[in-house]
């Protein structure tokens, strides 16, 4: 009964980088499970080519190293991903590729928890562990709405993570249907490359600068919010953005009642950072269209009964966390993937289970957390050890070929 309580030093699915480097400056034995093949496989894989951090480095950095100082301030989408590589290579971080976790679903008897993997080559495997840290993210799965009669439309039809470059769209029309960052910078690649966008805008959207008299807009919030109530900061921002970017209503970007910091804190909707797609809305080299009705061959019917020719659609209509689909618990994560309640050491849930990554609070959030449940783990680990120092031999996992 007594080996019941030996702790499984390894929590049984990490993937983002920060979390692990603390379990393992603090000595806590760890197993990464990544059902891809590769670090950082969203950015390697997802993105386009043209793709830059949104926010100042400085706030997107992992814990104990920081970019290079040569890096500019928003990072290209290759830097970061060396930057990511060098960081794995740094604390020697070795995942397990290709692993793809089917279930996790702690184990009353044992008090244990058991996840069962499998690879690309259907062979499958259970590893038993003490904690499970799910760090899968919040865009784990392109979401793809139903639309009526897109099977009928004939012409391409991609996820906006299938988008690499606008080459292939030279002189074609294309419809972008979303209008958040993801929906924005297609449809600014796309002009790059002479294509024709229509962006389907269906929803209230905020649109702030990127920069507010050349200091980063989220920085300023967030400094702001250390003094003022964030309804207050709200009205300084939007009030800037109304003098930056001029009244954007105008040209068919409807701003929703709440400010933006409420929205992301309340909503998890994220602003829009211009990069200069809002320009060429001005211009007319974008043009915003309501939302859809239905697909027709060549073409799409929108709700105001205009009809409009295309050639091509990219659906940038956003990603969700897949965690539902193989977490068996229903205390801590909610049917949409992400935590009920944020707990005050991390995100903490029952019998070693922990979430790093769902705060809607980018890189910067995620990285917080990872070093709080990384702290809290390291404490209970050696809590635990120093008791058990008669067990230092016991396996630090168990792993089952199925």
């Amino acid at each position: 009964m007594r080996a019941r309580k030996r702790p499984c030093n390894r929590p049984g699915r990490a993937v983002r980088p920060s979390n692990r480097s603390g379990l393992k400056k603090q000595g806590v034995p760890f197993i990464i499970l990544e059902r891809s093949n590769c670090i950082a496989s969203l950015w390697q894989n997802r993105t386009h080519d043209r793709l830059k951090l949104h926010l100042p480095k400085k706030f997107c950095q992992l814990p104990y190293i920081p970019f290079p100082e040569n890096f500019p301030e928003y990072p290209t989408k290759h830097q970061f991903i060396d930057y990511l590589k060098s960081y794995a290579k740094r604390f020697e971080l070795d995942p397990k590729f290709n692993e793809s976790v089917r279930s996790a679903k702690y184990d009353e008897t044992c008090g244990l928890w058991r996840v069962k993997t499998v690879s690309n080559d259907g062979s499958g495997v259970e590893y038993i562990c003490r904690w499970v840290v799910v760090a899968s993210g919040e865009n784990a799965e392109k979401v793809v709405p139903e639309f009526e009669g897109l099977h009928d439309f004939g012409g391409n039809v991609i996820h906006a993570c299938d988008y690499k470059s606008g080459e292939v769209y030279r002189g074609k029309r294309v419809l972008v249907v979303g209008c958040g960052n993801s929906g924005m910078e297609v449809s600014l690649d796309l002009c790059h490359y002479n294509a024709i966008p229509s962006m389907v805008v269906r929803n209230s959207v905020h649109v702030l600068p990127r920069e507010i008299f050349g200091k980063s807009t989220f920085e300023l919030g967030v400094s702001l919010m250390k003094w003022m109530p964030i309804w207050v900061v709200d009205k300084i921002l939007l009030a800037a953005s109304r003098l930056l970017l001029g009244n954007i209503e105008k040209y068919g970007l409807k701003r929703p009642s709440m400010g933006p910091l409420q929205l992301k804190n309340k909503q998890g909707k994220t602003p829009v950072l211009d990069i200069g797609t809002l320009s060429k809305i001005k211009s007319g080299d974008i043009k915003i269209v309501p939302g859809i009705k239905k697909f027709i061959h060549g073409g799409v019917e929108l709700v105001n009964g205009q009809i409009l020719e295309i050639d091509s659609v990219i659906l940038a209509t956003g990603y969700s966390s897949n965690v539902p689909s193989w977490l068996k618990e229903s205390d801590f994560f909610s049917k949409d993937g992400f935590p009920i309640s944020q707990f005050t050491n991390g995100l903490k849930g029952k019998n070693g289970l922990y979430a790093v990554g769902f705060t809607r609070r980018g890189l910067s959030g995620a990285s917080l957390d990872a070093i709080r449940v990384a702290q809290d783990i390291g404490k209970i680990w050696k809590t635990e050890t120093k008791q058990k120092n008669h067990s230092a031999g016991f396996s630090c996992h168990l792993k089952c070929k199925q």
